[in-house]
């Protein structure tokens, strides 16, 4: 007794194995191309309604390089070729089985990723949005990231990294595995026009993956490149002035590396000394500066900030105009203007009392904040917490002698 199937969901996979058989034996005339035809929707017949999906995605993907290519087909057909391709993992069994199905189709759209790279991009995202597992995900998402990367899309993944930090909360990936995750982000950003400050914190938090520890032992050496990267980004900023590169192991190892021993040198300057070292510097390693692409008077401009910035965390509160000249290596009608430059820039709030030429600070950007930085903060909330509950107690004790005192003109008045 024949039994009839239901298979109206089906129906749009069969049209995408007759429509790219069809298109891959379009060149062997009728005679051929239609028995092939039919056997190849025949054995799509047979996956269906076995429920064998990872077989059917191996046949619908089979000429999928060929789609890729083809000129006859236009991006919207292709587009919607692929949606329904990509729709075989709701259908899967079991994660695993989706899972497959989607290393599959990434494994075609990750070939030739310079043809149609936007588009690659677009399903693999609508790929990623279907799957059920955080692993299967991570893995699509690193695919997208591989095409943009191969065939220079960036655009079509760099606002996605904004949410980098929640994905890979939800993916509960390991340490290796974003760690590579933030490299391939870091060397996507490394030329975008606009994005310096997005590729220096994806380098760090690339750098910080490296803990130290003897797992690393064998592999923190690949990350000199991008430690020398970091520091030449925090150089080159004019906007950043706080940074931990000098605590992580990955920097530290450049201090006594052959190739990256100067630029680690130039780190320290910066976030540790004055003007006049960096000059000093500067002036035995000016083709190295340049070989970075940096500026002689940005850096210095730069220095003179850090300079400003160390005079405030040696000081009681007040500095004398006469030591910001001699850090600084400007005259007395400049210390002004670099006040105001510092305040623009927001590492620091003071008032500059004219008369006596002094500068108050009430704030300052501390350039590291490391351990000695967190006991300073730590100390300063105690301290904090301390008037704020002698207040209460004082507010406290001024209520019960208020509200005496009320009892007392009652009982006078009676």
């Amino acid at each position: 007794m024949a039994t009839i199937v239901n298979t109206t969901e089906e129906e749009p996979m069969l049209a995408v194995v007759r429509f790219t058989a069809e298109l891959a034996w379009a060149d062997a005339g009728p005679d051929v191309a239609e028995p092939e035809v039919a056997r190849l929707c025949a054995e799509a017949q047979q996956h269906v309604l076995a429920g064998r999906w990872l077989d059917m995605a191996s046949l619908m993907l089979a000429s999928a390089d060929l789609l890729l290519l083809s000129p006859r087909v236009p991006d919207k057909d292709l587009e919607c070729i692929l949606a329904i391709i990509c729709n075989l993992v709701t259908k899967a069994g079991s994660d695993e089985e989706a899972l497959q199905i989607a290393e599959a189709i990434c494994l075609k759209l990750v070939q030739q990723p310079g043809e149609k790279p936007a588009l690659r991009i677009k399903v693999l995202f609508s790929l990623y949005n279907l799957l059920p597992s955080s692993y299967g995900k991570a893995f699509v998402y690193r695919k997208a990231l591989e095409v943009a990367a191969a065939g220079k899309a960036a655009d079509c993944v760099v606002p996605s990294f904004k949410n980098i930090d929640a994905f890979v909360g939800d993916w509960g990936i390991g340490k290796l595995e974003q760690r590579d995750l933030f490299l391939a982000v870091a060397r996507i950003l490394k030329d975008q026009k606009g994005m310096s400050k997005e590729y220096f914190n994806f380098l760090n938090k690339y750098l910080a993956t490296f803990d130290g520890s003897s797992d690393d032992a064998e592999v923190i050496g690949e990350a000199k490149e991008e430690a020398a990267a970091a520091i030449i980004e925090f150089v080159k900023s004019a906007d950043l002035f706080q940074c931990d590169l000098l605590d992580m192991p990955a920097v530290a190892q450049l201090e006594k590396d052959e190739k990256y021993q100067s630029v680690y040198e130039l780190l320290k300057i910066f976030l540790t000394q004055r003007l006049d070292s960096y000059l000093e510097f500067q002036s035995a390693n000016s083709t190295l500066l340049q070989g970075y692409g940096l500026v002689h008077e940005d850096c210095i401009t730069k220095m003179r900030l850090m300079s400003l910035l160390d005079l405030s965390s040696h000081c009681s509160g007040e500095i004398p105009y006469s030591a910001i000249t001699k850090a600084l290596g400007i005259n007395d009608d400049e210390v002004e203007y670099w006040i105001v430059k510092a305040i623009s820039s927001k590492i620091l709030d003071c008032k500059v009392d004219q008369l006596n030429q002094f500068v108050i600070v009430s704030r300052h950007t501390e350039r590291i904040f490391g351990i000695p930085q967190w006991k300073s903060l730590r100390s300063k909330l105690g301290v904090w917490r301390g008037n704020i509950a002698n207040a209460i107690s004082t507010i406290q004790a001024n209520k019960v002698a208020e509200d005496g005192a009320q009892g007392m003109q009652g009982v006078a008045t009676r």
